[in-house]
């Protein structure tokens, strides 16, 4: 007999609730991706999202949950995570010994989007959990309980990868890899990171474009001193800082020079860049 997964808990409350996001997040759209995520979760196709750190992945997957109208469930991933910490544990607590959904477990049993970010940070033994959900099966053993947890129709499993970082001692499976569909980002021409870095620091539109010709020449570093660029990300956090009163240079210090590098070499060349602009 096949048994529906319980939509509340055993208190009548939507354990998901907590996990909408109630507002529409600013995304600036630079190609179809938003329109190939909706069919990829019409056929609930597990997605990866890959790109440099910083260039909006996570906005956008929080964006596309406000849109589906779906619960977000974001796991932050990381080299001591274990295949427990996703799926669930027993504990003990006052009522005795209870078993815990994980926060996969939880997104499977309810219909969330489930976003493991970074991915290839975790153990490669723990990342092989997902495997069964990825595939027709869609399905969630729970070893340490004898449970087979059956994918809720609205679930939908996605992950992010930063091919940049990855050497041949810590990437992805190909085994992992052939699961999913992908979806690629990199950094915005300068027209729209202009008008994001504008919308998201508050920043008058001539240190925006100040800004984002500072993120383009560092990521000319790339690969000469540099493993990656300014981000998106660091320039919406200098313009924040100006937008405070902060003198130009100074925010560009500290959000943009300071924490990209710490060779004396690499920051003079990344000075030079600043100074050129301000």
């Amino acid at each position: 007999m096949k048994i529906d997964p319980p939509t509340h808990d055993a208190d009548g409350v939507d354990p998901m609730h907590g996990f909408l996001v109630e507002q529409e997040p600013y995304y600036r759209s630079v190609g179809d991706e938003v329109a190939l995520f909706e069919a990829a979760y019409a056929n609930r196709l597990p997605m990866m999202l890959k790109g440099p750190t910083g260039c909006g992945k996570t906005r956008f997957i929080e964006y596309m949950a406000w849109r589906l109208g779906k619960p977000l469930v974001t796991v932050a991933c990381h080299e001591d995570l274990t295949a427990s910490d996703l799926v669930g544990r027993y504990l003990l607590d006052e009522r005795g010994t209870r078993w815990h959904d994980g926060p996969l477990t939880m997104a499977v049993r309810h219909g969330a989007i489930c976003y493991l970010d970074e991915i290839v940070e975790a153990r490669q033994d723990t990342t092989v959990v997902i495997h069964p959900l990825t595939d027709a099966r869609r399905v969630l053993p729970l070893e340490k309980k004898g449970e087979v947890v059956r994918a809720h129709p609205d679930f939908h499993l996605v992950i992010s990868y930063n091919p940049g970082y990855q050497n041949v001692l810590k990437d992805l499976k190909t085994s992992t890899k052939q699961r999913f569909g992908a979806l690629d980002f990199g950094w915005p021409d300068e027209a729209i990171e202009q008008e994001i870095v504008c919308h998201e620091s508050g920043v008058d539109p001539q240190h925006a474009a100040q800004l984002v010709a500072i993120g383009h020449g560092s990521r000319a570093l790339k690969g000469h001193g540099l493993d990656e660029g300014i981000s998106t990300r660091m320039l919406v956090y200098a313009g924040q800082l100006i937008a405070r009163g902060v003198a130009p240079a100074t925010a560009c210090e500290v959000a943009l020079v300071r924490p990209v590098s710490d060779d004396d070499d690499i920051r003079d060349a990344l000075r030079a860049v600043v100074a050129a602009q301000f």
